[in-house]
């Protein structure tokens, strides 16, 4: 049984902060897509997804929540920048490259499932192999224990021999060579590699290293590769999401000459990926037709309304995120499961210091943060990070390790001393007229 959309708007809310409406329109996109699952087979080729415009500013949430959304549900995911593409006929990846993209997330995807199903199986074999290896090296004198095949098994399952250095011989991974078309990108290494066989060739590991490189190796033999590809390729037509960033960007023409003389020129280019076209990939002839497309911006100098008709209309949804105000800086620094105090008291805690943020210390950055951004370039929950790195440097620099657990209190005044020259800069700015 699929998620409710109610089921998924409390998941999305375990790692984003408010956002509601945007919340629940992904929540029911994506609650469509099991509903049209379910139908029969003429019914559900009638049915399209509701493509969804996110409008608001920088660092609200907009691409999270769609990551986050896609992790949820293990579907192929990408996230592309409409400003990288250019109108066909101009140097530079054109639009079709994204839906490639999708495809190659999409069968790795498949793949890494595929490869963790036949591990175990693979891992009896490279099993074996690695304890020849050390079996061979004792008869050698390399280690003189004495032991039987059988004994050098069981201290390899017991992990005795990890970190031991034996040589294997495994597969020379080809160099990828690629070019830019305008038909999409070219992998000079994947038309020529098929003409040559594998080369061996002999390489140092410890006993650890080898087993997770062999068994990957024998993974790769076991799994049926065209089946792979095939689901990869039904996963990205019926499961796949791409989320299309800067939007706004491409919205409108520009003068002049060269790659940005017409945005509107990829704008039309978008349009019949987004109404349902057939992509060429490496892997096979994709159908765009029911992948679920969700556009970003700010709108701040272009609007929606200004969008060619035709694409506009394939994006029946709009819905509009909230600037982030004091309020939610606070809850954004500790309520989530990865919130950014979860972070970076973790990444602290391997070199035995232990954080302390007192709620003055909250309220203190809190509100540096929305100065910060209410009076220099807002850039929305990303100021935060900036803040951390500051209010944290020192600490991070010296810390090392090297000393038994000691706990940091970070209360408002350290806040206010880090930042004093930031705050006596806002104090003043309430006089400037």
């Amino acid at each position: 049984m699929e998620l409710t959309p109610k089921q998924v708007v409390n998941e999305l809310d375990k790692y984003i902060i408010g956002q509601d409406e945007a919340k629940k329109a992904v929540a029911v996109a994506l609650r469509n897509r099991y509903r049209r699952s379910q139908l029969p087979k003429e019914v559900r080729e009638e049915i399209t997804p509701k493509n969804i415009i996110m409008k608001g500013p920088t660092g609200v949430g907009k691409t999270e929540i769609a990551r986050r959304l896609a992790k949820l549900v293990r579907a192929p995911f990408v996230k592309v920048e409409a400003t990288k593409y250019t109108e066909v006929g101009y140097v530079g990846r054109d639009v079709e490259s994204m839906v490639r993209d999708l495809v190659a997330v999409a069968v790795r995807m498949v793949k890494d499932e595929k490869i963790k199903e036949v591990q175990d199986k693979a891992g009896i074999g490279v099993a074996n192999k690695i304890c020849d290896i050390l079996y061979r090296n004792q008869e050698r004198g390399e280690n003189g224990e004495g032991k039987t095949l059988e004994e050098i098994k069981l201290d390899y399952y017991d992990g005795k021999y990890d970190k031991e250095v034996i040589e294997v011989e495994v597969t020379e991974q080809p160099k990828q060579l690629g070019l830019i078309e305008g038909a999409g990108e070219i992998n000079i290494g994947g038309i020529f590699g098929g003409m040559f066989p594998n080369r061996k060739i002999r390489k140092k590991y410890t006993v650890a290293k080898a087993r997770e490189v062999l068994i990957d190796e024998e993974a790769e033999k076991l799994i049926d590769n065209d089946a792979v590809n095939a689901e990869g390729i039904r996963r990205a037509e019926e499961e796949g999401i791409i989320f299309i960033d800067e939007m706004d960007k491409i919205i409108g023409k520009s003068a002049g000459s060269g790659p940005d003389v017409s945005r509107e020129g990829v704008q039309r280019d978008i349009l019949p990926i987004v109404e349902g076209s057939t992509i060429n990939t490496k892997f096979g002839n994709v159908k765009t037709d029911f992948i679920l497309f969700i556009c970003a911006g700010a709108f701040h100098v272009s609007k929606i309304e200004d969008m060619i008709p035709e694409l506009q209309g394939r994006f029946p949804i709009v819905v509009e995120l909230n600037s982030l105000t004091k309020n939610d800086f606070k809850r954004i620094l500790k309520e989530p499961k990865n919130s950014i105090i979860f972070q970076y008291s973790n990444l602290l805690r391997v070199d035995n210091i232990e954080l302390e943020f007192t709620d003055s210390a909250i309220d203190a950055i809190a509100t540096i943060a929305a100065q910060e951004n209410e009076t220099s370039e807002n850039i929305g929950a990303r100021r935060l990070h900036t803040i951390m790195e500051r209010l944290l440097e020192e600490i991070s620099f010296n810390a090392s390790g090297d000393y038994p657990l000691q706990t940091i209190k970070i209360d408002k005044k350290y806040v206010e001393n880090i930042f004093k020259d930031n705050i006596k800069s806002h104090d003043l700015k309430k006089y400037v007229l």
